[in-house]
């Protein structure tokens, strides 16, 4: 995976410096505390070395921060592999010899996000596919699996769907070209009970669902999908996630977001109203 270390690495110290400062510590009262040299705390600060998910809650307890949601998006941010992770979370800890370390990365950071924004082009957004239509794809995407790992896989896929449920409720904002409600996944049965999962969803008031239809034409996102997410604490840590067949990549400069941005408004503007998009998907599903 390309995960563009460097700025999240500037990011994560920016942060943990100043919650030092607002602990009214030196760096080297702040190593003093966790048993360190203060290099290493400058170091993790000016982002000139990684840190580790058990660093940064030794740090955290060190400045008495007690959000525990700022804690949990810092730690997220830090790896999602640490070993003493726990809570609603790190769920997929159970699955870390399946799931490659990239989609354990990007599942961390999902379950931290307070908004995700996502063009889909191909297949229904894994937030909301429904069982069968997940373990279709599966199959798809990674052949020859034996059955119990595809089912585990499913179940990861599954698992991640609690976001729409937490408190508060994950904000997802989707736009679906139509090619995708137009692939029959998993044979017909299937499709229309997805197709039947994405009515239902519509109406979910954290979910804000638009189609693209082809009569809109040519449109940016004709480019590929991606995800843009945010999260509650710390604005300015928005990523945008393209996924490859063998990798994902991280934009996380300025600039990069404020393009994609710009591009999912522009795509909201040409895609159906989210009433329309209910009507369109259930005109589909009449015919399915």
């Amino acid at each position: 995976m390309q995960y563009g270390p460097a700025v999240r690495r500037r990011r994560l110290g920016a942060e943990l410096r100043a919650l030092r400062d607002r602990a009214g510590l030196t760096s080297s009262q702040a190593a003093a505390k966790v048993g360190w040299h203060q290099s290493k705390v400058s170091r993790i600060e000016t982002g000139r070395s990684g840190v580790k998910a058990t660093d940064v809650r030794l740090l955290l307890d060190a400045y008495e921060v007690r959000d525990p949601h700022l804690g949990e998006l810092l730690v997220a941010l830090a790896g999602a592999d640490d070993t003493g992770a726990s809570g609603r979370h790190h769920w997929w800890k159970a699955y870390r010899d399946l799931l490659p370390a990239a989609y354990r990365d990007f599942i961390s950071l999902e379950a931290q996000a307070s908004w995700v924004r996502t063009l889909e082009t191909s297949v229904v957004p894994g937030l909301l596919q429904t069982p069968a239509y997940a373990r279709a794809i599966t199959r798809a995407a990674v052949a020859g699996l034996p059955d119990e790992q595809v089912d585990a896989l499913v179940e990861v896929r599954l698992a991640r769907q609690d976001v729409l449920r937490a408190e508060p409720p994950l904000r997802l904002s989707v736009v679906l070209d139509e090619a995708v409600l137009r692939r029959s996944v998993g044979g017909p049965q299937v499709f229309a009970q997805q197709l039947a999962r994405l009515r239902e969803v519509t109406r979910l008031p954290q979910v804000r669902l638009q189609v693209l239809p082809f009569s809109s034409g040519e449109h940016v996102g004709l480019i590929g999908p991606f995800v843009i997410l945010s999260f509650p604490t710390i604005a300015d840590l928005d990523l945008v996630v393209l996924d490859h067949l063998t990798s994902s990549l991280y934009l996380e400069r300025k600039e990069d977001l404020q393009a994609y941005a710009e591009a999912f408004n522009s795509l909201q503007e040409q895609a159906l109203s989210p009433e329309e998009s209910e009507a369109f998907i259930a005109g589909l599903s009449d015919g399915a």
